[in-house]
């Protein structure tokens, strides 16, 4: 993406629909009057008194206890420098973000106009009342450490600096398991550090903590080593004066075990990697690019384990592992501060995570066969789901050990079920797809081309790697399209099937071939590739493109018909069938049938809950599957809670890998406590229903769309089913970004299907 279309981008993200990123929302209902009485007056008045006679119940009664303050006075923003406050607001936003979606954790950015230590110190401890946390961000050092020792001192509660410890946690960890497999102990390595600002002074204390020597740390600034004879230094770069003789980086290099970096780009050379000793661990992780290409460490020194900052090479160190699970556990237990037990809790709880199986999602998400402890996995990804389970419990737990904690967790499995349950899992499930299909970008055909939401998301699918997109429509009306909005996809191919006469007759007489004794004749057949739609489909028939993507402006039949006549159905299967996906805070849901068949028997239904239990295995989710009816299991007698007794005890008999009962009402299967009290015997307690098959066409249709429409959620799809090739069609109306996951499902099916 060039910078000019990288800056409109990014400016209308931030501008587009509600400004910002962030928004509050209420937890409780107040949709009638006496809701309102209670939110506020004179309800309110009864949790005020009880606060009045112990301010602990603060935490009890409002929302205090999830919720960290993002602080910065915009000294030091990114790369950017001094920017101001009001600049860096929607850093502080974008880091409150972060904290929901990785670990639910509510934020309130404050962005202060000062530059004192004492005013700003002042601000932060009257605002004491209002937080759980305080999460420092974006402050220039010095006066950053002095600013976070005062608040921890002063302050009874979480306060932590990322800038300073986020990225020294995440790269001790890395640091740990890389020493491991190199055989190297702690106390024994050379180290040089690159930098000498806050994250760099934070990397050094932790991993002197750890056991490196500080006599073997030579730390350099833009000047040369800080070394004995330096007379410029302060007192935070005095603690690493160092008796070495060495005055530059490539000297400090030579026999180094560890490099870490945390300067700028391009300033470590292949000659000074081929200077360092055996097995040399290189930490580049200067943003956006690193202190030495990934490519160009490697083809110095094959002995290498390198990690960087960026999630396109192995190994990415991020902040985002560490500081959503630090303070969701610190503010777990109550911890009056975060000590140096927990962050070292932190490191090892990463470090170990990257030793257990990585779970079949993980590596599905990265394209990986197989993704294990080794050069190039030191630390988990950051789409690890079990990373707020792991690194959660190991920081409350530190917590209560070392005496900081005014909570006591008393069972520390049911606080992971709780962590589980927490998340916006279907802001995990997007991201996951989205990874996975970047593995392995595959040619999707879009028939609408000549509409300016699928060619804005097809400039997306282009940019974020996750699809090569080849548009349908009229050239001339399409490149005037992408001219006008400033759309990039000048090097994307656009075919006219108007224009294309020799294709057209090739396809018609293909689909001539096939359907010749189904009621068309070679002249329809060659007027039906005008049809973007047919011609779309033939050319994923022919392997010309992976998958194809139709029906923002047509209806669904006219849509499906060319799919079913050129494309039919995989060898096996007789249905073809419809799922959507509703992503709600409680995770992905997944209906079928809801879009083909009207009245499915006992074995569509069968071949049916066979293909959604595969294809949603294939996007990463276990299926855990609830075969519905007004009936549950035998209650009501009827044609349908008959059938669908059937379908189960078949599935049960043939298919015993498939999580699955019924029949079952829908409130029952929601909900697992009253599941077990009524039906112990059912397959499902204890188990979180996620995917549900419907009786009927009317059932599943309309229950995806009151879903749709009264739960908040969103949807995907219809997510086609039982297709021999990647066919998927949009819903009318469908927004950009439903678009774009739709091509991410239909890469994920090529991907399968290849």
């Amino acid at each position: 993406m060039s910078n000019s279309k990288l800056k409109k981008d990014a400016l209308d993200y931030h501008s587009m629909g509600r400004p910002g990123k962030i928004e509050v929302i209420s937890t409780k209902p107040t949709q009638t009057k006496r809701d309102l009485s209670l939110a506020y007056s004179p309800g309110v008045a009864e949790p005020c008194l009880m606060i009045a006679e112990n301010k602990d119940d603060v935490y009890k009664y409002t929302a205090k206890g999830n919720l960290v303050a993002v602080i910065s006075n915009g000294t030091a923003v990114l790369g950017l420098g001094d920017i101001g406050p009001e600049a860096s607001k929607p850093v502080m936003e974008g880091k409150g973000v972060l904290f929901k979606i990785f670990a639910d954790i509510d934020v309130f950015d404050i962005e202060l106009n000062t530059k004192d230590v004492d005013s700003f110190i002042n601000c932060v401890k009257a605002m004491e009342p209002t937080f759980g946390g305080i999460n420092l961000e974006d402050i220039k050092a010095p006066e950053c450490f002095e600013i976070e020792q005062r608040l921890r001192e002063e302050l009874n509660m979480p306060i932590m600096h990322d800038d300073q410890h986020g990225t020294a946690i995440i790269s001790g960890a890395a640091l740990l398991n890389a020493l491991e497999i190199v055989g190297k102990p702690l106390e024994t390595i050379k180290m040089v550090v690159n930098g000498a600002g806050a994250s760099a002074m934070s990397c050094s204390k932790l991993f002197i903590a750890l056991g490196v020597k500080k006599e073997n740390l030579i730390m350099l600034d833009s000047k040369g080593t800080l070394n004995s004879t330096r007379t410029d230094l302060d007192q935070y770069k005095r603690f690493f004066v160092n008796d070495t003789k060495h005055e530059t980086l490539e000297q400090a290099m030579k026999g180094a075990d560890v490099f870490v970096g945390l300067s700028k780009a391009n300033i470590l050379s292949q000659d000074m990697i081929r200077s360092m000793a055996e097995n040399p661990i290189v930490f580049a992780m200067a943003n956006p690019d690193p202190e030495i290409a990934y490519q160009s460490a490697i083809d110095a020194r094959p002995d290498i384990i390198m990690a960087t900052g960026r999630s396109d090479h192995p190994n990415q160190v991020n902040n985002v592992l560490g500081f959503p699970f630090i303070f969701r556990g610190a503010l777990d237990v109550r911890a009056t501060v975060i000590n140096e037990e927990m962050k070292l809790a932190a490191v090892k709880a990463v470090a170990g995570l990257a030793k257990e199986p990585v779970p079949e999602s993980v590596m599905r998400a990265y394209n990986e066969s197989t993704l294990e402890f080794g050069r190039n996995y030191i630390i988990p990804k950051p789409i690890d789901p079990r990373l707020i389970e792991t690194v959660s419990p190991a920081v409350a737990k530190a917590a209560m050990d070392s005496g900081v904690a005014k909570n006591e967790i008393k069972d520390w499995e049911i606080y992971k079920l709780e962590l589980r349950n927490r998340l916006g899992l279907d802001n995990k499930f997007i991201r996951r797809m989205m990874t996975q299909a970047r593995q392995k970008p595959k040619q999707v055909v879009f028939a609408e081309a000549d509409n300016i939401k699928i060619l804005k998301a097809a400039q997306i699918a282009k940019e974020e790697n996750i699809a090569v997109p080849i548009l349908l429509g009229n050239i001339e009306k399409i490149k005037a399209m992408i001219e006008e909005n400033g759309i990039e996809l000048d090097d994307v191919k656009i075919i006219d099937p108007l224009t294309e006469d020799a294709k057209r007759e090739l396809y018609g007489n293909k689909f001539f071939s096939n359907r010749q004794r189904k009621g068309v004749n070679i002249y329809e057949s060659i007027k039906l590739m005008r049809d973007r739609n047919y011609f779309g489909c033939m050319m994923v028939a022919e392997g010309e493109c992976d998958a194809f993507i139709s029906g923002l402006t047509k209806n669904y039949p006219k849509s499906l018909k060319p799919a079913m006549q050129i494309i039919g159905r995989e060898k096996g299967i007789s249905k073809i069938a419809g799922m959507y996906i509703i992503m709600t805070k409680r995770g992905p849901y997944f209906f079928a049938d809801t879009t083909v068949n009207i009245d499915p028997t006992c074995d569509d239904l069968v071949e049916i809950t066979k293909m959604t239990h595969n294809e949603v295995s294939k996007l990463g989710v276990k299926p855990v599957i609830a075969m519905l009816s007004y009936s549950n299991f035998g209650s009501a007698k009827g044609e349908i809670p008959e059938k669908m007794a059937r379908a189960v005890k078949y599935l049960h008999d043939k298919h015993p890998e498939i999580t699955v009962d019924g029949d079952v009402q829908a409130n029952f299967a929601m909900n697992n406590e009253m599941l077990k009290e009524n039906f112990p015997f059912s397959k499902l307690i204890d188990k979180d229903v996620n995917t549900f098959i419907f009786p009927n066409l009317a059932a599943g249709n309309i229950a995806y769309k009151f879903a749709q429409s009264f739960a908040g959620a969103e949807s995907m799809g219809p997510v086609l089913l039982g297709f021999d090739k990647s066919v998927h069609f949009l819903q009318l109306g469908s927004t950009v970004r439903e678009i774009v996951n739709m091509v991410a499902v239909a890469v994920l099916d090529a991907q399968g299907k290849s």
